[in-house]
Order: C-alpha cells, then structure tokens, then sequence
C-alpha cells in the first residue's frame, strides 16, 4: 500500500473507491481528483491502479493504494475498517465487478466463476457497504454507492450469475437506504447499461446506448453527490425493463435465449 504525508495537507474529504485499476472505478478517481481529497483506491492490477493514481496526483489529490483481490473478503474488511479509523470516509464508492458470461457451447457459467463473481459483486460489496453504513450512521453523514447494473433486471441466460449478482446488490442497496436514511446516509445504486471500459471491451456483439466511460462518470458522481437513490442510465434501459415486465415470462425468456454474444478472455 502507497500512502501519502497526511500531515502535509488538510484532507476535507475522503472517497474510496474500490475497482480503480480501470473503467469507471479509474474514471471516478480522475473526476474526484483535487486539492484537499484524499482518495483510497484499491484495484487487482497494481501497474494500473499506479497509473490511476498518477493522473489523481497530478489533479492535486492525495492518493493511497492497495492492490487487493475482493474474494478474500475479511481482508476487504479488514483494510476497509482500517482506512476509515486512520480518517473517517465521507464517500464509499463500490465499484470493483466481474462479468463473466457462459463460455461457448457450455450450459452454463462454471461453479469456479459463480463462487468467484458472488463474491466480488455481492458478498464483498454487501460485507463493506453494511460496515461502513454502520460508521457513517454513528457520525450522522456520508454516501455509499454500489454498482449494479440494467441486467439484473432481465433473466440472461447467458449470464445468469451475473444478472442474479446484480440482482442482488440492487435489492441490498434500496433495503440499506431504507435503514439509513434516517442518520443521513445516503445509499446510491447505480445501475449502467452498456459502458466503454475494458469489461465491455470484452465483448463481441451488439453493445446497443454504449456511453463514454468519462461521461458516464460525471453522471455517476453528480447522482453520489446529490445523494440520488437510484441511477438507470440511458434512459432507455428503464424502458426495456418496464417492456419485460410486462411480458409473459415465457415469451421473454424467448427472445432472451436468443442473444448471441461471445466474450474475449481477460488480459
């Protein structure tokens, strides 16, 4: 872990973002970046997570970093509960995600991938974001936001780990804002559709609304900051979800299971 001379500078606030090493965890770094914040970015890429937070001190920021893998949870929590006792965080920002899709000619998604991709987009988020709500509701302030996604709207065979993962975090992030809004917590679920980063970069088939991972940013962080409870962006995304509610769901499954989209291994 990098740090910096914390007693160099006065810090007004502190943001930690998880899944920085690139995407819109990195883009988020960058936007958040200047004079007076102290940004904790944690990421698996140490090489990239460095140059994240290269871009971030050169805006003004003061930066720490911490290479971590988010299956091993009780380290997550751990680091976690450290960075915030050192000083406290204003704005948690979950943003680290797997989206591994079932690999060509398989039935489905391996256990392997399933045990993996439950940890990193739900059981880990879910460990950090209950800790940190519990200190924020004790200091009356503070944001969390977790990072979901249109496709846990939509039963994907093709990924069905994925959507129920996501799932899953957006259920835990609208039942915490309810616990949390009475201390001034705001919880924030994001829930993107298709974003130009090196996880959708991934993917061979048709990425239909695909948004510049900057601007998605900027949205992003605009909705943290207002302390918005709910984020489904483009918009079209709150339309195809109201479309398969409407469906019988055998008829959606249908036109579901004819999606055809094949997925690079990742670099």
């Amino acid at each position: 872990m990098s740090r910096p001379e914390k007693e160099t500078m006065t810090v007004r606030h502190h943001i930690l973002i998880t899944g920085a090493s690139s995407g819109i965890g990195a883009a988020l770094a960058a936007y958040y970046a200047r004079p007076g914040v102290l940004l904790t970015l944690w990421g698996r890429n140490e090489e990239r997570l460095e140059n994240t937070a290269s871009i971030a001190r050169k805006k003004g920021a003061a930066v720490e970093t911490l290479c971590i893998d988010l299956t091993q949870a009780d380290k997550a929590l751990a680091a976690l509960i450290k960075a915030d006792d050192e000083c406290p965080v204003d704005i948690l920002i979950l943003s680290a995600g797997m989206a591994d899709i079932r690999p060509h000619n398989a039935l489905a998604e391996s256990a392997e991938t399933a045990l993996r991709m439950s940890m990193v987009n739900f059981a880990t988020p879910v460990a950090m974001a209950t800790e940190m709500a519990n200190r924020m509701a004790e200091r009356r302030r503070g944001r969390i936001a977790l990072m979901g996604s249109v496709a846990s709207f939509h039963d994907l065979p093709l990924a069905t780990v994925y959507s129920g993962s996501k799932a899953g975090i957006g259920r835990f992030s609208t039942a915490l804002r309810a616990a949390m809004d009475p201390y001034n917590v705001r919880v924030c679920l994001i829930a993107p559709g298709f974003i130009d980063t090196p996880m959708s970069q991934r993917l061979d088939g048709e990425q239909a609304f695909l948004v510049p991972v900057d601007k998605a940013a900027r949205k992003i962080a605009r909705s943290i900051n207002a302390g918005r409870a709910v984020l489904v962006f483009p918009w079209v995304f709150q339309l195809t979800r109201l479309l398969e509610m409407l469906l019988p769901r055998p008829i959606a499954h249908r036109i579901l299971r004819r999606l055809d989209v094949m997925q690079h291994p990742e670099g």
